[in-house]
């Protein structure tokens, strides 16, 4: 476990934390709660009497405070890919992360914007074909409507390594219908 996601009190994401930064929320005794098997166990210094400190770390734990909840911020391309399942929207083929563009639906050059919803993955070929153009000026279909995730989505988006039990946490909220693979 690489990361552990930190929860505000009534279960909402607000971000990841390095395994360091929660054996110091756990020190602090500022867990509320927590959940998930799959944990991990950091060792600490030895006392005065010669035993050793560890620290059990879920993969998944509540706060005490009010932690405010993930904002869905910008994006980068993998993150884009990763919500569209490197898939081109346009031909419906499956692409590895290079073979991938960014293609705005209506183009920078016709006014949109550089947004969640404005954007969706597209292989190079159908990129090109489409141009500075809309869908409709080019003649072709989009194949999903782009979305804004939503925090859960977000942070799914933002870990390249979440574990079985990050995920059980973060799926159940996913507002899409679709499959969202851990890869």
């Amino acid at each position: 476990m690489r990361k552990v996601l930190r929860l505000n009190p009534s279960g909402m994401p607000t971000h990841w934390l390095s395994l360091e930064a929660a054996t110091t929320i756990y020190s602090k005794e500022l867990v509320l709660w927590e959940m998930g098997k799959q944990s991990a166990l950091m060792r600490g210094g030895y006392n005065r009497q010669g035993k050793r400190s560890i620290l059990d770390i879920a993969p998944v734990i509540a706060t005490k405070g009010h932690g405010k909840t993930a904002k869905v911020r910008s994006f980068s391309n993998s993150m884009l890919f990763r919500r569209d399942g490197h898939l081109c929207l346009y031909c419906g083929n499956s692409f590895c992360s290079q073979e991938l563009t960014r293609d705005h639906i209506v183009p920078r050059a016709q006014g949109g914007a550089d947004s969640w919803k404005n954007v969706v993955a597209a292989c190079k070929r159908c990129n090109h074909s489409k141009g500075n153009r809309t869908p409709e000026q080019a003649g072709i279909e989009l194949l999903a409507v782009p979305f804004e995730p939503n925090p859960f989505e977000y942070l799914y988006l933002t870990n390249r390594h979440i574990i079985a039990d990050q995920m059980d946490y973060l799926a159940k909220q996913f507002s899409s219908q679709r499959e969202w693979k851990n890869n």
